[in-house]
């Protein structure tokens, strides 16, 4: 008898992600951009982390195919063939204890939130914080930074690193910190100390409000923004701890929502 199939899908603001999950292990995962349909990019996402994981539709709908379907993110309740929704919150910690059982203190930047979670000795959250109502700090204000400096998003944790003479950057106000960014830059900044000003600036936003509830070791960095090596190198600086990055850290909400699937009762 083959083994159940489970699948969790993490649509977030930026980014879709689906992870296949069956006897214990990750068999697959994709993640797409989530463009302007929720219902359209999990069913795409989930269509390609199948694809990924060498298992065919041949022609049948996802409840012929999962056992049970967990979503997650802001995108949850617009994902069809779910089952259930389970917040991010939940689902981060699960997916992060799940590879790294170390884990203490998760700090989590995507699209449009930041975040930062403690979790107990058994992987249960204790206590969490977020910030979803201001882009500073996010991965959309490192994209309106890029697209200021004429930068590539993914060049820029490299350029941040070279600098010797880091800018100092706003950390309050997206618009305040743009403002600041052209006028350092009309100065005659070099761009590689405007990138690096622009780094600490997440960090020191994102650590700031992660204080109030302290950093446990170990430290797990998820999200889209986490693949920023200069992000994670002023985050380290910032808290004083070393900062764990998984290999692929943007799924970390989609494997825990894959792992209550494959938890619930059906």
């Amino acid at each position: 008898m083959c083994a159940k199939l489970y699948a969790g899908v993490d649509v977030g603001a930026a980014t879709a992600k689906t992870v296949i999950f069956s006897d214990g292990k990750m068999l697959g995962y994709k993640v797409i951009p989530t463009g302007h349909s929720v219902s359209r990019a999990a069913m795409e996402v989930t269509k390609l982390a199948l694809e990924n994981a060498g298992i065919e539709l041949n022609g049948r709908q996802f409840n012929e195919i999962f056992s049970y379907v967990v979503s997650t993110g802001y995108g949850r309740d617009g994902v069809q063939f779910s089952d259930k929704a389970v917040t991010e919150i939940m689902c981060h910690a699960k997916g992060v204890y799940f590879l790294i059982p170390g884990a203490r203190s998760i700090i989590d930047i995507g699209g449009q939130d930041s975040k930062v979670i403690g979790l107990d000795e058994n992987g249960i959250v204790s206590r969490f914080i977020m910030n979803d109502k201001c882009a500073a700090g996010t991965g959309r204000f490192l994209e309106v930074m890029a697209e200021v400096l004429g930068v590539k998003l993914a060049n820029m944790g490299k350029e941040a690193l070279s600098s010797n003479d880091p800018c100092k950057v706003s950390t309050t106000c997206t618009i305040f910190a743009e403002s600041e960014v052209v006028s350092l830059r009309a100065e005659g900044r070099k761009r590689e100390d405007l990138v690096a000003g622009i780094v600490r600036a997440v960090a020191s936003r994102v650590a700031v409000m992660g204080r109030s509830m302290g950093f446990r070791d170990e430290v797990v960095f998820t999200g889209g923004v986490a693949k920023n090596i200069g992000v994670k190198a002023a985050f380290e600086q910032e808290i004083g701890k070393n900062i764990v990055v998984s290999d692929e850290p943007q799924i970390m909400g989609a494997l825990g929502a894959a792992i209550y699937a494959a938890e619930s009762k059906h």
